[in-house]
């Protein structure tokens, strides 16, 4: 997998705004290239432990692609607790969709893919590089 080095900047600059909480977003692209990284608020009950993406976010990114727009790939979250492995929560509320998972803990990333059978999800760790364009 490629990430854009301006969509991971922009991941890292929004989790450290904010290092109490996590923080959450939308990534862009397609199966082998993270283009673009937007964030969303977390309407989360506890924002400090766990993050829900805001669904009216979420859904107009959807809308968006069927209309032709840019593929939502995946979801980004921070960690404050420093693990960029995904937590027993994290698996709890994924789906085993395929989808990408990038979580920022301080300046380190990991990135997996949700899959697994049926609803039990587990993830997988995909290999990354961090691509500058001109």
């Amino acid at each position: 997998m490629e990430i854009s080095s301006a969509a991971l900047h922009r991941i890292i600059t929004t989790a450290h705004a904010d290092r109490a909480r996590e923080v959450c977003g939308l990534l862009f692209g397609d199966d082998a290239w993270i283009e673009r990284a937007e964030p969303c608020a977390n309407v989360a009950a506890d924002p400090k432990r766990t993050f829900e993406i805001d669904p009216a976010a979420h859904f107009a990114a959807l809308r968006a692609e069927r209309a032709g727009g840019a593929k939502l790939i995946g979801y980004w979250h921070s960690h404050p607790s420093g693990d960029v492995r995904p937590s027993a929560t994290d698996a709890a509320m994924a789906a085993a969709d395929g989808k990408v998972w990038l979580i920022v803990a301080g300046s380190e990333i990991g990135v997996w893919r949700a899959d697994g059978a049926d609803t039990h999800c587990r993830f997988t760790a995909v290999p990354y590089r961090i691509v500058t364009l001109p």
